[in-house]
């Protein structure tokens, strides 16, 4: 049962912006906190942005600190992505997560994963 669903990813030209959904389908889930992780091709899953649910802390990887922006919308169980300036490195499968241990960037911290969504940047 997927718990977990992801949205919103595409084809976009360098430069461009897109903006990632991921929607708790549990009541329980929308109390976890949220991040976003994401692969490339051929290379290890990495951190992208993390936010808790009480208070709204973010936390960013270096690489799209000021670029990126993660919320939530408590209400509804959903988290956004809000991607800009992007690049071709940014190409990669984002994946949505939860857990309960707070916004970091260890994935082995999160017990619920969506399926991807893929995000797909030109040059």
């Amino acid at each position: 049962q997927v718990q977990l669903v992801e949205s919103g990813g595409g084809l976009v030209q360098t430069g461009g912006s897109l903006r990632l959904s991921c929607a708790a389908s549990e009541r329980t889930l929308g109390y976890y906190a949220k991040a976003w992780f994401r692969q490339a091709p051929g290379k290890e899953r990495e951190f992208v942005a993390a936010i808790t649910w009480s208070s709204g802390r973010t936390v960013y990887a270096d690489s799209v600190k000021g670029r990126f922006t993660i919320s939530r919308d408590n209400a509804n169980r959903t988290v956004y992505l809000q991607m800009s300036s992007l690049k071709p490195e940014d190409t990669a499968v984002y994946y949505c997560a939860a857990g309960l241990t707070g916004a970091n960037s260890f994935p082995t911290t999160y017990n619920n994963w969506g399926q991807g969504t893929q995000v797909t940047v030109s040059s």
